[in-house]
């Protein structure tokens, strides 16, 4: 499994936001400091209380305002699929990052989450994958 930690501002309204898309979350492991959004049987996305994402480093957390940590991708079932979470996260305070992009084999798109975290979700044309060795 992979958990990528994020700061957030405010866990609640993170919570919030990420339900509105789908995602549900495990509250074995989500409190007033953190919360286990589940992606998958094989992942999940700690949203930390920016507080407490500062007791797990030693480094000085980036500002999402301005400068970018990350891009998180996440495969969506379909092209029609990433156009309604892209629409959804915009009409639930987040923000446009990218216009869509279509590869051919691949379609994606994103958004910027309230914490200004860049999410890219892309739907890949399952015929053009190969098996991983």
């Amino acid at each position: 499994m992979i958990f990528p930690n994020m700061a957030v501002a405010d866990v609640e309204r993170a919570k919030q936001f990420f339900s509105a898309l789908g995602f549900s979350f495990n509250p074995q492991f989500t409190d007033h400091n953190a919360a286990c959004m589940v992606v998958n049987e094989l992942a999940c996305v700690m949203l930390l209380k920016a507080e407490f994402f500062r007791t797990f480093t030693t480094r000085t957390p980036v500002d999402t305002r301005t400068h970018l940590e990350s891009l998180i991708a996440i495969e969506l079932e379909s092209r029609d699929a990433v156009d309604a979470m892209v629409k959804t996260a915009l009409a639930n305070g987040g923000q446009s990052a990218m216009p869509p992009q279509d590869h051919g084999f691949m379609y994606q798109h994103s958004f910027l989450d309230p914490d200004g975290h860049q999410w890219e979700p892309f739907y890949m044309d399952p015929s053009h994958v190969q098996p991983m060795s």
